[in-house]
């Protein structure tokens, strides 16, 4: 089945669309990459996404409109995605959606929202949606997050040692080789809220790590915003940027005076590589397998791989498969087990009672046909 995957993650700048051909071979899930389309989100959609997530507020109408919105933006991604990559041909599209409030309150998770009507998806390109993916898992007592926990197991699974597989998107998350799978805290989203903050909006984040590099770790800061409780709850825990914004920095400063932005960037920066590490190290990992947009931040790597010595650190380009589309590949893997009447969680990872077949679908244009269940769910994921 060829199918199309959607993300967009908790920094909200583009919609990143991966199409691979998948297809279940005895107890193997083969996937075969088929390449990666990133539609950046226009300004004023990303500007009144800004305004509308927390700690901002929002109406209703707004977010009507923001679904409304959200959804033919990711439509124009499916359908550019199904010309450039699939030929036409795809199948299927599995759509993540854009969170916007993740309802987590003393370590329970309440609810999720994730906008970007799928009807629009399925009208543009004619093809059956499977989307809202987070939903299921809390109702059977999860966290619904880190989803991608799954795939990280199946394609881990066999590795030597005690492989680590780490998304560094606006907040970081961890899946160990035992199905222990959680958000470590900020990836990049406070680093990108200084970056944004300090240049007036000018700068969206801090590109190649340049801010960061030209600044250095304010270690009173860094030990004020170690201090945040969720560091010290157990897994399987979830955050967002509920929690980690602009908000919870400026609190952090309070008493430190001016301090250069480069400091600030600085320290967020390692704060987000000490919290990382400090997840590693209780995992007993050997190897760390990173992915996510915070790989491209050579200062941020750098500083993960400085609090890790004697840990093997890279991406998982080098295992063949590519860390700016880890997240949708994974989203289309999820979609493709809901078609298949197969769940889609592991529940050591999210803390659910049961695993689940995880989303709800938007039929196409030729009505809903999909495939016979399979017997059962793949125990690994080979790429093919």
């Amino acid at each position: 089945m060829r199918v199309i995957g959607l993300m967009s993650g908790t920094s909200y700048d583009a919609i990143d669309a991966a199409a691979a051909d998948l297809s279940l071979v005895g107890d193997s899930l083969v996937l075969e990459p088929l390449g990666l389309v990133s539609e950046p989100y226009d300004d004023v959609l990303r500007e009144a996404l800004g305004a509308a997530l927390p700690p901002g507020t929002t109406s209703m109408a707004e977010v009507c409109r923001l679904d409304t919105r959200v959804g033919q933006a990711f439509a124009a991604a499916a359908v550019r995605a199904d010309r450039e990559l699939c030929d036409g041909r795809a199948e299927l599209v599995a759509s993540h959606g854009q969170t916007v409030y993740h309802w987590a309150e003393e370590g329970k998770v309440f609810g999720t929202l994730q906008l970007g009507q799928p009807a629009w998806i399925a009208e543009a390109t004619g093809l059956p949606v499977v989307a809202d993916f987070r939903p299921r898992d809390i109702a059977a007592g999860g966290q619904g997050a880190p989803l991608v926990s799954l795939v990280d197991l199946l394609w881990l699974r066999g590795r030597p040692g005690t492989p680590v597989a780490l998304n560094i998107g606006g907040i970081a998350n961890l899946t160990a080789p035992d199905g222990t799978a959680f958000d470590t805290g900020p990836g990049c989203a406070l680093i990108d809220a200084a970056a944004r903050g300090f240049s007036g909006g000018r700068l969206a984040y801090d590109v190649d790590g340049a801010l960061a590099g030209r600044g250095g770790v304010h270690e009173p800061l860094l030990m004020r915003l170690l201090e945040e409780p969720y560091y010290a709850l157990p897994a399987p825990k979830t955050t967002g940027k509920e929690l980690f914004h602009l908000g919870h920095l400026r609190d952090a400063l309070t008493g430190f005076g001016t301090l250069p932005a480069e400091d600030v960037v600085a320290t967020l920066t390692a704060l987000t590589a000490r919290t990382v590490a400090d997840a590693v190290c209780a995992a007993g990992a050997t190897e760390v397998i990173a992915s996510g947009g915070g790989t491209r931040n050579p200062v941020l790597m750098a500083m993960v791989g400085q609090c890790l010595p004697g840990v093997a650190l890279r991406t998982s380009d080098e295992l063949g498969l590519p860390a700016a589309a880890k997240e949708a590949y994974a989203f289309a893997v999820l979609g493709f087990l809901t078609a298949h009447g197969l769940p889609g969680t592991v529940p050591s990872a999210t803390g659910a009672r049961h695993a689940r077949v995880l989303g709800s679908i938007t039929p196409g244009r030729e009505g809903l046909r999909l495939p016979s269940p399979a017997g059962g769910r793949p125990e690994r994921l080979v790429l093919g």
